[in-house]
């Protein structure tokens, strides 16, 4: 059985909007979104997320439009650890099974769900495909997600990267409804 949502953010960081359809059930997450900022420059953001069995990435296609130009990027994980963005191998992510696309709170939700992090106590450190928004460039990037409790609109679980760290809430179906600093659900 999957359910099918219609989510969009405030998105602060960004000076934005981003609207997600989705589609979960037995492990797997579909979406397609699109997002409007204006920082650094203002710019459309188009993307589809595949995962595989355990909300694994599968496949993310991005296209962001600025004034000056179109960007693509049609990355993909393979299911065995290896990644590749437009059909180039990316060394360095071997233990990566999640995308992170820059600004879109819809990209903390995968590793949520597969660890029930929304629900249960437990922490995960984790590599990631970090996808810069708008540059579409890929690095590894080293998160971990902490549960840590009701919050006002959800259960909190604690991100950190590198030197930053936010408590973000999720719905009872893993999806961001605040994200401090960077977005905010509308209802």
């Amino acid at each position: 059985m999957s359910t099918s949502r219609v989510l969009t953010w405030t998105v602060a960081a960004s000076g934005g909007y981003e609207t997600a359809w989705t589609e979960t059930g037995d492990g797997l997450l579909r979406a397609r979104g699109r997002a409007v900022g204006t920082l650094p420059e203002p710019y459309w953001v188009s993307y589809d997320l595949d995962t595989g069995d355990g909300y694994v990435t599968r496949r993310l296609r991005v296209t962001v439009e600025t004034a000056g130009r179109t960007r693509s990027l049609d990355l993909r994980h393979d299911g065995r650890g290896g990644w590749t963005a437009d059909g180039e191998p990316l060394p360095g992510f071997r233990d990566a099974v999640d995308c992170d696309l820059g600004l879109c709170p819809l990209t903390n939700t995968p590793p949520v769900l597969r660890h029930d992090l929304h629900r249960t106590p437990g922490e995960h450190r984790l590599l990631t495909a970090w996808v810069s928004v708008p540059a579409l460039t890929v690095r590894p990037s080293w998160q971990t997600y902490t549960h840590l409790g009701p919050g006002e609109s959800g259960t909190r679980v604690r991100f950190v990267s590198g030197t930053f760290r936010a408590d973000v809430e999720f719905d009872a179906d893993g999806f961001v409804t605040a994200y401090p600093g960077l977005a905010e659900r509308l209802p």
